[in-house]
Parts: C-alpha cells; sequence; structure tokens
C-alpha cells in the first residue's frame, strides 16, 4: 500500500489534484489521503470530513428514491409519466415510462445536452443561476421542447429526465426531494456530513469549487451552477459517506432488492452499460465495478463498487477535472 501511496502522489502532483479520496477493502480502509485547497484564500485544507459537490453522481440517490417508491407499492416502473404527473409535455411521447427516464432512453429534451453544449454557464445567461432553486425551477428550459426520440429507442444521455424522476418522488410524497433523500436515504446509511447544500449557505468544511484557466488565474463555481442542487445532481457528500452509502446499498439497508438497480438494463458501449442510475463496466463477460460519476465546472467526482474483491472507493475533488487520472491510478492495483 506504500508504494500505492507513493504512486497516487506523483500522479497527484503531476495533475494538481485538489480533494479527498478513500479506499476501502472489507471492513478495512486501505487508503485514505486528502490533498489541496478546499478554501484557496483562506488557505483551508481539504481533509477526510470535508464536503465536496459530486454533480450528477447523485443521480443514484435519485434511483434509490424511485426503487423504494416501488417497493412501497405506490410506483411501478412501467408506469407512465403522463399517469403520474399532471405537468405539462405538450410535445413528450405518451409512452414515456419510469424505466425510461431511469435509463436515459426516453427522448425527452434536456436542458442542458452534454454531448453538443461545452458551457454549462451559458444556460444562466438568460436565467440567472441563482433563481434555480426547486426543482420546477428547470421546467421551462425543456418542458416544452420537442421529443428527441421514440421511447427506448437509443441511450442518451438526459439531465431533464432526473429531473422529472425528481418531480415524482415529490408529487408521491408530499416531500421536497432534497428532503426526501436526506431522511429516506442519506440519514439511513449514516451520511451524517451529507446533503443538498445551497451554494449561497453552504456548512463548514464545505469545498469551494474553483474554475481553473490556462493563465493560472482561477474562480470559484459560485456563478456557473444551480445554486441549489436537485435530483439530477448537485449534492455534497465527504469521501467517507460515500463509502457509507455503498455499504448501505450493498447490505440492503436502502433497499430489499438491489438487483433491479444494478441490472445492466441498457448497453452503452462494448463493456459499458446502464442500470437505474449506476454505471456498469463489464470484464470477460463478468461485472467488474459499479459507478457514479458526476462533473460540473469545479467538480469532479468518482465513486465505484468492485464485487470481485469488495473494494470501494470515493474520489471528490472541488477541480473541474482530476478525479479520472486519480481513479485509473487506484485501479492499477486492483
Amino acid at each position: 500500500m506504500e508504494i500505492l501511496t507513493e504512486q497516487l502522489k506523483k500522479r497527484q502532483t503531476e495533475n494538481q489534484f485538489s480533494g479527498s479520496i478513500v479506499v476501502k477493502q472489507g471492513d478495512s480502509v486501505q487508503l485514505q489521503e486528502s490533498f489541496g485547497y478546499a478554501n484557496r484564500t483562506d488557505a483551508v485544507l481539504n481533509e477526510k470530513h470535508t464536503r465536496f459537490g459530486i454533480a450528477s453522481g447523485c443521480k443514484l440517490f435519485t434511483a434509490v428514491a424511485i426503487a423504494q417508491l416501488v417497493e412501497a407499492g405506490k410506483l411501478r416502473f412501467d408506469s407512465l409519466l403522463k399517469e403520474i404527473l399532471d405537468t405539462s409535455f405538450p410535445h413528450f411521447h405518451e409512452g414515456i415510462t419510469v424505466h425510461h427516464l431511469l435509463t436515459h432512453t426516453s427522448g425527452i429534451p434536456d436542458y442542458f445536452d452534454e454531448e453538443i453544449m461545452d458551457d454549462f454557464e451559458e444556460l444562466w445567461i438568460s436565467t440567472p443561476m441563482y433563481h434555480i432553486r426547486r426543482l420546477h425551477d428547470f421546467l421551462p428550459f425543456f418542458q416544452s421542447e420537442k421529443q428527441r426520440f421514440i421511447p427506448g429507442e437509443k441511450f442518451y444521455y438526459n439531465n431533464a429526465g432526473y429531473i422529472v424522476l425528481g418531480l415524482i418522488v415529490e408529487k408521491l410524497t408530499g416531500m421536497l426531494f432534497i428532503d426526501y433523500v436526506q431522511r429516506n436515504i442519506m440519514d439511513k446509511a449514516g451520511m451524517c456530513n451529507s446533503g443538498y447544500f445551497a451554494l449561497d449557505a453552504l456548512p463548514t468544511k464545505t469545498a469551494i469549487g474553483y474554475i481553473d484557466h490556462e493563465d493560472g488565474t482561477w474562480k470559484t463555481n459560485m456563478y456557473s451552477i444551480p445554486i441549489q442542487g436537485g435530483s439530477d445532481g448537485g449534492g455534497f457528500v465527504t469521501a467517507d459517506d460515500m463509502v457509507l452509502f455503498w455499504e448501505a446499498l450493498i447490505q440492503d439497508k436502502l433497499l430489499n432488492d438491489k438487483a433491479i438497480l444494478m441490472t445492466p438494463h441498457i448497453q452503452e458501449e462494448s463493456n459499458s452499460y446502464y442500470g437505474y442510475g449506476i454505471w456498469i463496466e463489464k470484464k470477460e463477460n463478468q461485472i467488474h465495478k459499479y459507478h457514479v460519476m458526476g462533473y460540473d465546472p469545479g467538480v469532479s467526482f468518482h465513486s465505484a463498487y468492485y464485487p470481485h474483491n469488495n473494494v470501494i472507493v470515493a474520489i471528490c475533488s472541488n477541480k473541474s477535472k482530476g478525479a479520472y487520472a486519480m481513479m485509473l491510478e487506484l485501479e492499477k492495483s486492483f
């Protein structure tokens, strides 16, 4: 493990990685390291208790919330969207199901199309990001746009689909989505340092996201992402708390049957699949890892569970890139 730590520190120096990393195998923490600053202005270092934004990494929380409602008998995976929400979606296909939304196969328009848009900040030119505090605040970005393709036709990563899933959670529970996740997922998993915090009211020990420029200057991500996270992303966790989430999921503390989430429903590439809110990678036709990732301006995040050796990894960063490079370095030892 000392050799791995030295290799990791070398990669950290090369990439100027800023964040926290945890590797746990079974009951034993094999590696725990933190690098860089949570607050550059005040020279506050990142450490094991630092909270980090994880962007789309928390789509898995949304999928768990939906699966809990299915287990409670309030919903089915084949339930039609039009039969659940009374929100107006004038051009959406009538055959869209919860399954389609979970697997990015719904064909609905996205509010931020990651395949054709480069700059997330472009969204906030006409609608300031500080107005985006509730899930319904996202609706004007996509609810009246045209359907992209027939549901089930193909996989096309879609953030708006997860906004709709969050609205379903709110409709069926009478709770704000972020409150539901806090009570029924984070609290149950023991994630006492995690939550959906507003950028203008961050708690102590929360890393500020930084956007670095090629000329050496930087800025925070305060005006670059929605001020309040939701069902498509934007939650905050510590690396340790993310490990606790995986353990709770694996040990059936969150769901009676986790298999439906962790089943490869859609093949995205040759060895890459998507379950419900979770990426699945195969090697030699066997599942090698389950993983989630998240990228926003000032955020990069990767976390994975490797079932063949019972390893959990959480890599949180308050810079726009870096987590993936550290993940690749760690995986050399698995």
